[in-house]
């Protein structure tokens, strides 16, 4: 089989990053490494009782957040996120085990599971890589693309949306080509193009993942109990670091997401 030009598209554990960088696909000396959270997913059809008022939802607390999310014709769906090592999954029902988990949680949490089939119900170990400033993607006439060269925590939703901004920025560089001899300067350019902006979303979306399970319990709150004595609710490090960055927060998600959305070439 012969080509001009071959992009590795196939996943964090690529084939193709394995003989470009001579190191193996997967395990020790890949340079993939375990987030320490693993991930339960799975989807159904219902409609919830705020429907037409809320698309989506995040559940937050100690060690754990669990995501619903509408995608469309009526199906809901959802993600469990866990600190937990890697390879937990020896377990007969992934619901029951779940609804454990989250006991005390939100009823919206336990509807979407109680409405899964427990065989829909999938869990994989996350993954990620620092970014590849040292080591070039592009070499000769290969190249990566994708979860290949910049895998990420999906807390942003945006392992996809970089693969796409990948195949818009190398799409052109490869159409301007004339002669065969132009292919690895421009696959060069491609990789100079798209790291700063890869590396910043994977440094984002770890940071975002690291955030959440570490740094989030429910907030220190002070109510007025009997006879109009102060009480303080939920008295600990991280529950008062909690209350005192809120008011910020809203602040850094929309710088957060100004530079996602900021692609528009």
């Amino acid at each position: 089989f012969d080509a001009d030009v071959l992009i590795g598209a196939d996943g964090i554990w690529s084939n193709v990053r394995a003989q470009l960088w001579d190191q193996p696909a997967k395990g020790a000396g890949s340079g993939c490494t375990y987030s320490g959270y693993t991930v339960f997913a799975g989807e159904a059809t219902y409609e919830t009782s705020d429907y037409w008022e809320t698309g989506y939802k995040v559940f937050v607390g100690p060690k754990k957040y669990f995501v619903t999310s509408d995608v469309g014709s009526g199906r809901i769906q959802w993600y469990a996120f866990l600190a937990l090592p890697a390879g937990s999954k020896a377990r007969e029902s992934n619901a029951k085990y779940l609804q454990s988990l989250f006991e005390g949680w939100s009823p919206a949490i336990h509807e979407a599971l109680q409405r899964t089939p427990d065989q829909a119900i999938e869990q994989r170990d996350l993954y990620d890589r620092p970014p590849s400033v040292l080591r070039p993607w592009s070499d000769g006439c290969v190249t990566l693309l994708g979860d290949a060269c910049h895998p990420m925590m999906p807390n942003l939703g945006q392992g996809g949306c970089q693969a796409l901004e990948d195949v818009f920025v190398l799409s052109p560089l490869l159409c301007s080509a004339t002669r065969r001899s132009q292919v690895p300067a421009l696959l060069k350019q491609y990789y100079y193009e798209r790291l700063p902006r890869t590396a910043v979303v994977q440094g984002l979306s770890r940071i975002a993942s690291d955030f959440i399970i570490n740094f989030f319990d429910t907030p220190t709150k002070l109510k007025w109990g009997e006879n109009n004595l102060p009480k303080i609710e939920k008295l600990g490090l991280i529950s008062v670091l909690v209350a005192l960055w809120r008011p910020i927060l809203p602040f850094f998600f929309r710088a957060q997401f100004s530079y996602l959305y900021s692609f528009a070439p």
